[in-house]
């Protein structure tokens, strides 16, 4: 993975996206072969040094029973209030926290159960403008949004994968579609690689993928 570049991680349910996530930051040991960040073999990374280095927006994002704020700034205690508030502007959050009844002083309960999926994954995305790390990890980032939500969060992304180094895991072909490159996986297998016009082409997988979630439903 180029520094710098967005790869795009693409394949049906159980094809190994979200384990090939979990290589990156050491959660999983690479078995066999090598991955490499920047030409680096991450094993020859030391473990703190890999993982400061990453901010990771998991499908299923975890939050505490604490504050909103907290939550944003989790493993960040001393960050300055401005700062929690800048990242859930770009994470395109502010307007929910305005509906809170306390703003950010808001308790959102274990695992935030009173919040939707998509204000979790909102918050997770905050968490990550907030590290500000040269690496970030987008898993299904935005699986917990609909049409709507997800069309308006996606600049948020964008801007957020500037200049990082980003891989995007997604269900969902318009998360990836810009990437610099995208891998089609199979069963474990990575079957096809390239650009989302040079797939569209050349990978039947995932000209079928975009066929089935670009094409307008018939009348």
């Amino acid at each position: 993975v180029p520094a710098g570049s967005v790869l795009g991680v693409v394949g049906p349910i159980g094809s190994g996206k979200s384990t090939l996530a979990s290589l990156v930051p050491r959660l999983f040991e690479v078995p066999d072969g090598k991955l490499f960040l920047d030409g680096v073999d991450v094993n020859r990374i030391p473990l703190r040094v890999l993982r400061s280095s990453i901010a990771m927006v998991p499908q299923d994002s975890f939050l505490f029973s604490m504050t909103l704020a907290d939550n944003i700034a989790y493993g960040l205690p001393e960050t300055d209030p401005a700062a929690v508030h800048e990242a859930a502007t770009r994470a395109q959050l502010a307007k929910d926290v305005e509906d809170l009844p306390d703003g950010y002083d808001t308790l959102v309960g274990e695992r935030g159960v009173t919040l939707s999926g998509g204000q979790r994954q909102r918050i997770a995305i905050a968490r990550a403008i907030l590290r500000n790390t040269p690496i970030l990890l987008l898993d299904e980032a935005t699986s917990a949004l609909d049409a709507e939500s997800e069309a308006f969060i996606q600049e948020a992304i964008d801007r957020l994968t500037a200049n990082r180094t980003t891989l995007v895991i997604a269900h969902r072909l318009a998360t990836v579609r810009n990437a610099d490159r995208i891998l089609v996986l199979e069963q474990g297998k990575l079957v096809a690689e390239g650009t989302h016009a040079d797939l569209i082409k050349s990978s039947p997988l995932y000209a079928r993928l975009a066929k089935l979630q670009f094409s307008a439903p018939s009348a």
